[in-house]
């Protein structure tokens, strides 16, 4: 029997004994997933901004601990898409996409929302998430699956993607570029959506990503698919296009070098402003200015570069070897009738200092480092720190919920029971030490955990023979993913992404509350105007989520009753009903008494009296009320010696247990005797309409 103790710090106890079935299932279904995983991972590490190879590294220890720690038997934790962007979208405004320092922020941005997961699940907090409603949610998926799912156009076209502060414009310039596009890249992307569609009608037991894969890595290696060549600036013939490449090139220093300056400006602001020296404001003062100025230079000059690198792609070009053997490029149509061209098409791809490389094909992975990842200390960089914490949180939050909804959704068929606070637990190590081997923010991935659900994966074991099979991809198989077009992966991320838009979720947000639909619409919109910041769409539309319900909760639904034909009670204003007598008020007050709400309550009581001025009584309907508190029992006393001093008793019904109580303690009937409180309303109508509506009585 195990200890509940050892099985608390030790979840994965839970597992043993294990039969041959159990380990059979297990296997059968890791293998599955690490089918699915592979490709997923690459293109997930390519979403984040990071070379192909970090994907796997991310589906690697990662998977490992988050098996072994979390509460899930089911559940598959790496790389996942809309993560994936937040990371690049967090780590992109500091530092340059494709440097060490991206890679650096990336890790540490992984450790970082490690450490407030592992947080949140020691001290029981995952309800931090409910702050966040579903309609915002449903929002904020489909603007994020959206913005992830149409970042991969430019792949799919083969053209330049200029990253900005503006993913709207971005993606207009991608739209821009469509003559522009790359016909046999578009056949491949086009292909791998058959493969992959057709796969699940035909035959769905087979693992349609995969052999999209394996059949277009096949193909592109048969057909040449790639086709580099990387010369000087020198090789390009046509004037016009060398002064725009050595533009590009020259432009690309003065960036490299601002960036610098800004970075060391800024280091020197941080110094000064702890130094806290007011003998040096003035010194402080000047260096924000030029910081501003720096900054706003270098944003130009970016602006700038993404104009040209548009332009230089736009242009084709005719390769021919001189008879010195020099590599030589003309501009298409302008070649010399003595010089052969080899009869390819060539487009320029990237102008790195004074080499230019030129693209006759279409892009493909690459080459990819064999080896498992070493372990390795994660930069830590204190400078960024507070510039990555609040998309640390949000994504922290977000990957939970998408992991907690994942396990709850797949535990419903289990029947087992999940714990979310165990499961952040598992969730944050497995961020935390994937960060000491290289890896980049991971979660639970709602495919790949429906796959192992659905091959019959039984304990978490599962997950690790997955990762043992990246483990023999990384080891022996890298060089076989060389020629894997990067439209394929663009491809299997869009389809990934695109599952997750749910239009019918926000429509039926609008049928039941109206303002929680316009705060999911809000978050909508604003993700995909803030986009590539993705955090702050969803704090923007979380915050308006939270003013939303404290409006509500301001001012609860009151309403003054009459009855209705059938003998049943109903809003008088809204039913176009008499009130219910002729000498007292019924009202029904439908919230809790307490502080954000007391006032609301005051002024329903003072609006029904001048609605029936004659009204010698009011009834207040109770049922609905469920917790009072002081400021509530403070007002409460207020209003009956306000009504009293016009000659007008205020009386209760149905007034549930703890509300009553409550008022006990407060000593509220030393104020208002008890026979002004009913258990019923039925009891409190009668003694109504005897007391105050008796023709006798009230002539």
């Amino acid at each position: 029997m195990k200890s509940p103790l050892l099985q608390a710090f030790f979840p994965f106890l839970r597992w043993f004994p294990m039969t041959g079935l159990t380990f059979r299932a297990d296997l059968i279904a890791g293998i599955t997933v690490a089918l699915v995983l592979v490709p997923q991972s690459m293109a997930y590490a390519q979403l984040a901004g990071l070379p192909v190879v970090y994907g796997l590294y991310a589906s690697f220890v990662p998977v490992i601990v988050a098996s072994l720690w979390g509460s899930s038997n089911q559940l598959h934790t790496g790389p996942v898409a809309m993560l994936s962007l937040m990371s690049a979208a967090a780590v992109l405004p500091l530092a340059a996409l494709g440097t060490a320092e991206f890679l650096q922020l990336s890790i540490m941005l992984a450790l970082m929302v490690g450490v407030l997961r592992l947080l949140l699940g020691l001290l029981r907090l995952g309800i931090i998430a409910n702050f966040l409603s579903s309609p915002v949610i449903i929002g904020f998926t489909n603007a994020a699956a959206l913005i992830i799912g149409l970042s991969q156009l430019s792949k799919v076209l083969n053209v330049p993607f200029p990253r900005t502060d503006s993913f709207v414009a971005d993606l207009w310039t991608v739209v821009e570029q469509l003559p522009s596009s790359h016909i046999p890249t578009i056949v491949f992307a086009l292909a791998t959506l058959a493969i992959i569609i057709g796969t699940k009608k035909i035959a769905p037991k087979l693992p349609g990503v995969l052999l999209a894969v394996v059949l277009t890595t096949l193909v592109s290696w048969l057909v040449g698919f790639e086709r580099n060549q990387t010369v000087s600036v020198d090789a390009i013939r046509d004037p016009a296009a060398r002064q725009l490449a050595l533009d590009s090139a020259s432009t690309a220093r003065a960036i490299d070098s601002l960036g610098r300056t800004t970075s060391s400006i800024a280091q020197d602001i941080r110094e000064l402003a702890k130094a806290r020296d007011d003998d040096r404001f003035a010194e402080l003062a000047l260096l924000e200015a030029d910081l501003r100025v720096l900054t706003r230079e270098m944003e130009h000059r970016k602006l700038a570069n993404n104009e040209r690198q548009v332009d230089l792609h736009r242009l084709r070009f005719e390769h021919a070897v001189t008879a010195e053997g020099h590599d030589v490029f003309f501009r298409r149509g302008q070649t010399p009738a003595d010089i052969t061209a080899d009869g390819h098409t060539w487009r320029i791809s990237k102008v790195q200092g004074e080499q230019i490389t030129f693209m006759g094909g279409g892009a493909v992975v690459g080459t990819i480092p064999a080896g498992l990842p070493r372990f390795d200390l994660p930069s830590f960089k204190p400078d960024f720190f507070w510039a990555l914490l609040p998309s640390a949180l949000v994504m922290a939050l977000i990957g939970f919920m998408e992991a907690t909804s994942i396990s709850k959704a797949i535990a419903a068929q289990t029947k087992e029971r999940v714990d979310t606070s165990k499961e952040l637990i598992g969730q944050g190590l497995a961020n935390i030490v994937g960060s000491f081997f290289s890896s980049f923010t991971v979660s639970g991935s709602f495919s790949r955990s429906a796959v192992a659900a659905k091959t019959g994966a039984k304990t978490g074991l599962f997950a690790i023979f997955s990762a043992i099979a990246v483990m023999l991809v990384l080891l022996f198989l890298t060089p076989l993913l060389y020629h894997l077009p990067q439209a394929v992966l663009a491809v299997i991320v869009m389809m990934a992404v695109f599952g997750l838009i749910n239009i019918r979720a926000l429509i039926r947000a609008w049928r039941i509350e109206r303002q929680e639909a316009i705060a999911g619409l809000v978050t909508f919109v604003a993700t995909l105007a803030m986009a590539p910041q993705l955090a702050n769409g969803i704090l923007l539309g979380g915050g308006l989520a939270i003013v939303l319900w404290m409006l509500r909760t301001m001012k609860p639904r009151t309403t003054i009753l009459g009855r209705d034909a059938d003998g049943t009670l109903a809003g008088a204003a809204e039913n176009n009903l008499p009130p219910l007598g002729k000498h007292f008020i019924a009202v029904r007050f439908d919230g809790s008494l307490n502080f954000v709400n007391a006032s609301h309550f005051e002024d329903m009581l003072l609006e029904a009296r001048m609605r029936n001025p004659q009204a010698k009584a009011v009834l207040v309907i109770g049922s609905g009320i469920n917790a009072i508190d002081v400021s509530g029992e403070e007002r409460l006393r207020d209003v009956i010696d306000t009504y009293r001093d016009n000659g007008i008793e205020i009386y209760f019904s149905s007034l549930k247990a703890q509300v009553y109580e409550a008022l006990e303690r407060g000593r509220l009937f030393d104020v208002l005797g008890r026979d002004h409180f009913f258990r019923t309303k039925e009891k409190a109508l009668t003694f109504m309409e005897s007391t105050y509506d008796n023709d006798t009585l009230t002539a």
